[in-house]
């Protein structure tokens, strides 16, 4: 680690490309020890891919961090409690891979890890809120734990936005390469606001982060010879929570609350609209689903390879507006605008809410609704008995298709290509 204080720019380029080449390296050797152990994502009925695969690559990744880290952050406990939470997350990772813990054991060690780090000088300290000012959140008490001291509210927010990032970056590891492409820009993204901000802490974890997310990627792209797991998800979405509270969430600029949330928008949607969905059924919300967007995806009959281009896509035009909010000079900080500089900002905004309102609306429903009609149409069904099968396809995975010359109803399972007569709706 370095001894000399804290890391310079160039420093953030070095620890990717070290990152990267470990993780490009040990891939085929965490395959070999999935295959060895049992740790193996056998195809069920939510899986998109079609074979047994390996899902240890996220050790991979782990080591990746740990060499770059410790060659290229600086020295000091709060380094190691990043390192050490890291590793602590993907040893919960490892045994879920290889065991299949329940929803509890998991969040305890995810609560654990991030307390490592937290407990180490990973919190927030400060932030400006719009319209309300600066939130000095190290200044309220809230408990004391025996070992540990006083838990602040500061503390306390930074666990739960890292376990929070934690398991939206396990939500959407559903497709071969998805969550470490989406790490991949997003953690870029932070690592160039970061050294914008002069944080080049947090740009060295954000590059080794994005680093052993790139060498993952080179085996995790379709057709995948090794999955992540959730060895590699927890600790992606780990990291780049550490990252975004080091690195954009400790300054006085307004906008740079947002800047997280932007760069992480979409697994941010995914999960909030999971999450909704399962609460509307009433079913826990820790159990898996065909409810993401990749699933729905696929469900409307894309690739794996197209729903990554259009949601590596979508997260990078979140990025870019994430990047025009820091660089381009709409504001001078006190309230005056410049109005061409204003214009382009809104244009980033215009251009982010119809790519979402596309790609959410138009790819899941608008579309399939279409479809749907088109083939409903030679039954002469009513536009609500088309919006109720809609509705029931979208919710089941399974689709209705309708013989134009008997009229016969006949249900398509996208995950076994079987027909089976049903009664019209």
């Amino acid at each position: 680690m370095l001894l000399d204080g804290r890391p310079e720019g160039i420093h953030a380029l070095f620890a990717f490309a070290v990152a990267a080449v470990i993780a490009w390296t040990l891939v085929p050797v965490a395959e070999r020890l999935a295959r060895r152990i049992g740790a193996i994502d056998v195809p069920n009925e939510r899986s998109l891919h079609t074979e047994p695969t390996p899902k240890l690559g996220g050790f991979a990744i782990l080591i990746g961090i740990l060499v770059a880290g410790a060659l290229f952050l600086p020295y000091g406990p709060e380094t190691r409690g990043i390192l050490i939470g890291a590793a602590v997350l993907a040893g919960v990772g490892v045994l879920d891979d290889v065991f299949t813990l329940g929803a509890l054991p998991k969040l305890l060690g995810q609560i654990v890890a991030a307390g490592i780090a937290v407990f180490n000088g990973v919190r927030l300290t400060g932030f400006t809120l719009p319209f309300v000012g600066g939130v000095d959140p190290i200044s309220v008490d809230l408990f004391r734990i025996p070992g540990i001291g006083e838990v602040d509210l500061g503390q306390l927010l930074a666990i739960v936005a890292i376990v929070a990032a934690i398991n939206v970056i396990n939500f959407i590891d559903g497709v071969d390469g998805l969550a470490a492409g989406v790490c991949v820009i997003s953690a870029t993204t932070l690592a160039i606001i970061a050294l914008s901000l002069g944080r080049e802490t947090a740009a060295v974890l954000a590059a080794l982060t994005a680093g052993g997310a790139l060498g993952f990627l080179r085996h995790g792209f379709p057709p995948a010879s090794s999955f992540m797991g959730d060895t590699g998800s927890n600790l992606l979405g780990y990291m780049l929570a550490v990252i975004a509270i080091q690195g954009s969430l400790k300054t006085n600029a307004v906008v740079a609350l947002f800047f997280p949330l932007i760069v992480l928008a979409v697994p941010i949607l995914d999960t909030g609209f999971v999450v909704a969905k399962r609460i509307k059924y009433r079913t826990p919300i820790y159990r898996a689903d065909r409810w993401h967007f990749h699933h729905r995806m696929a469900n409307i009959g894309f690739s794996q390879r197209r729903t990554l281009a259009y949601l590596y896509g979508w997260t990078a035009l979140m990025a870019l507006l994430a990047l025009a909010l820091r660089f381009v000079p709409y504001s001078d900080d006190h309230g005056n605008f410049d109005p061409f500089w204003t214009v382009v900002i809104v244009l980033f905004f215009v251009a982010v809410v119809a790519t979402s309102f596309y790609l959410v609306v138009t790819l899941e429903i608008l579309k399939l609704r279409r479809s749907r009609a088109q083939a409903a149409a030679s039954a002469s069904l009513s536009p609500a008995a088309i919006d109720a099968g809609v509705a029931r396809e979208l919710e089941t995975g399974s689709f209705e298709v309708v013989n134009p010359e008997t009229g016969e109803f006949t249900s398509l399972d996208p995950e076994t290509g079987e027909f089976e007569a049903i009664q019209p709706p």
